[in-house]
């Protein structure tokens, strides 16, 4: 698994700051920057989380290999 450089550029594209996602969909700030730097694997839930507050789809954030 490598960065999830397209997480990260959606959250900066929506003006969002670590925590200030963190907070939205209920984990810590480290539990973000750890899933964009790629050394977490988030659960399918949080993975859904994440894209419905950056208006993403699943593909685009998680699936683009």
């Amino acid at each position: 698994m490598g960065k999830n450089l397209a997480m990260k550029q959606a959250r900066t594209e929506k003006g969002l700051s670590q925590e200030a996602l963190a907070a939205a969909v209920g984990v810590s700030r480290q539990t973000i920057n750890a899933i964009e730097k790629g050394d977490y694997n988030p659960t399918i839930n949080l993975c859904i989380a994440i894209c419905k507050e950056l208006g993403k789809t699943l593909d685009e954030l998680f699936w683009n290999e």
